[in-house]
């Protein structure tokens, strides 16, 4: 694949997303249109599969919805009410101390940009994008596993690090493709681009896919 490809596999991409079930946060930014809320379902979902993490944020949110529901809901309560999504423990304790650094930093408001997002306790660069995209949405490019692994494995980039990829993405893609991309990628590796074994019989961008080829 090469960067005079990027429309073409965008529109078949989107095809394909259209056409299974979305990730659990693409429904969190839809059904609430909530930035918050949508950070936090981001934060859960973490090293969480989208069942487990759309469980999760069912019950949170019947709790929580803003950071003075958060400063209230006692710690061992909102442990118990997030598991068993993966490190629930390091979240939950992340989770509480969010009030009080959003009040601190940014005057109890939720910042927009993915470096002030990035100064929120167990926010990175990952978490932070997807919320500017899908929370407040604005460009951002979110590389997650898929992502990188995606991109990687069709030749569009040749990168060692989540980071890397998203520095030559940004370079790469038309911003107008920014908000999008991690959605239609996650979405295509969760379904068809796995790991190991991928599906590429019958892959709707096997002819610019070099691993399809091989």
């Amino acid at each position: 694949m090469t960067p005079s490809d990027i429309p073409a596999v965008n529109r078949l991409l989107k095809t394909a997303f259209h056409s299974v079930k979305a990730p659990i946060i693409d429904l969190v930014a839809i059904q609430t249109r909530d930035p918050f809320r949508v950070l936090l379902g981001t934060i859960l979902s973490a090293r969480t599969k989208d069942a487990c993490t759309a469980a999760a944020c069912a019950r949170l949110f019947q709790k929580v919805t803003t950071p003075d529901g958060l400063r209230r809901i006692p710690l061992a309560e909102l442990e118990q009410t997030i598991y068993p999504v993966g490190f629930f423990r390091d979240k939950a304790r992340h989770m509480k101390a969010l009030p009080d650094v959003l009040d601190e930093k940014f005057g109890g408001v939720l910042p927009e940009t993915v470096e002030a997002l990035c100064e929120l306790p167990g926010v990175g660069r990952k978490t932070a994008n997807l919320v500017v995209a899908l929370g407040f949405d604005k460009p951002a490019i979110c590389v997650d596993v898929h992502v990188h692994r995606i991109t990687n494995r069709l030749g569009l980039v040749r990168t060692e690090t989540p980071y890397e990829t998203e520095m030559a993405l940004r370079g790469l893609l038309p911003v107008r493709y920014w908000k999008t991309w991690n959605s239609y990628l996650v979405s295509f590796g969760q379904t068809r681009c796995a790991p190991r074994h991928p599906r590429c019989a019958g892959c709707p961008i096997a002819a610019y896919c070099p691993a399809c080829q091989a």
